[in-house]
């Protein structure tokens, strides 16, 4: 055998990925947030200015900001997620320049990486949203691909016209293009307000108060009331969080097209697999209400 036939290091038989899924993985953001820093010149590989379809393995050094990210191997522990009960005048961004309040503030510390919120709701929309360290799983839960359900309690002040829902439901003319809604239930009301719930598998901005705005009917409040297999339920107060269940993570990974990570045999039957709740508290809400950081009430 010559010398230039060399055996691969186990470095150089590792599979390149690309840099944005990499850098998902590790948990510091969306595929899509990920690309914005790429295209802003924020990322370099290996000392040089990364560009969108870069691909890297574990042995590449990589910088954003120029600090040092390290690439871990996905799954290898299952990923973290978690409810929150966003109230009416939060925003989901980590930082507002006009100092409003954001749901960052009310989350628990993650056991590795950082919080990766699964899609928005703005200021004047309350209800679920999700929560993960995972990126890949953000990605794919938010891609219009998976066709995620997203399902919203509307509050509709006055009378809604006939035939009205089944123009909802056959799809409008927006500004960006024909919606429609995938679903829509009456559910009673008192007065001059009526509530209905809509599901709907895109994630478009503020598509829910569009759709029924072209319509002309006027939206006087919207709850998310379920993402995925993930209800909001009436025990998540406003401000609070839960972890999901085990059977409502591995079911949300199914939505995904993920696989979940066979349970450490290591673990005793029952442990608590949230280092960040405090020992002694159920998985999951089961009757109890989940406070601020966790904490039973």
């Amino acid at each position: 055998m010559s010398r230039d036939r060399r055996m691969p290091s186990p470095v150089s038989s590792e599979k390149p990925i690309r840099l944005q899924k990499a850098l998902a993985d590790a948990g510091l953001a969306s595929r899509r947030t990920i690309e914005g820093w790429i295209s802003e010149g924020r990322v370099r590989v290996n000392g040089n200015l990364a560009r969108l379809g870069d691909r890297v393995t574990s042995s590449d050094r990589i910088r954003i900001d120029g600090r040092d990210v390290r690439l871990q191997s996905r799954r290898e522990t299952p990923p973290q997620v978690i409810a929150y009960h966003k109230p009416e005048g939060e925003i989901v961004t980590r930082r507002d320049p006009e100092e409003r309040p954001t749901v960052f503030r009310r989350l628990p510390k993650p056991k590795q990486g950082r919080w990766i919120a699964v899609g928005r709701l703005d200021i004047n929309t309350s209800g679920l949203i999700l929560f993960t360290t995972d990126g890949e799983l953000a990605n794919r839960l938010m891609h219009p691909s998976r066709e995620v359900e997203r399902e919203y309690a509307v509050r509709i002040l006055g009378e809604v016209p006939p035939g009205t829902l089944t123009r909802l439901t056959s799809g409008v003319e927006l500004e960006d293009g024909v919606a429609k809604l995938d679903a829509v239930s009456e559910r009673g009301g008192s007065g001059a307000n009526r509530w209905y719930h809509v599901v709907l598998r895109e994630g478009r901005h503020r598509e829910v108060r569009r759709v029924w705005e072209a319509v002309g009917c006027q939206v006087s409040r919207l709850i998310r009331v379920r993402y995925g297999n993930v209800e909001l339920g009436r025990r998540l107060y406003a401000g609070n969080w839960r972890p999901l269940t085990e059977q409502e993570l591995t079911t949300l990974m199914g939505l995904a097209g993920l696989s979940t990570v066979s349970p450490d045999p290591r673990r005793k039957a029952g442990a608590k697999p949230w280092p960040h709740r405090p020992a002694g508290e159920p998985m999951h809400s089961g009757g109890a209400k989940w406070g601020r950081r966790g904490t039973q009430r």
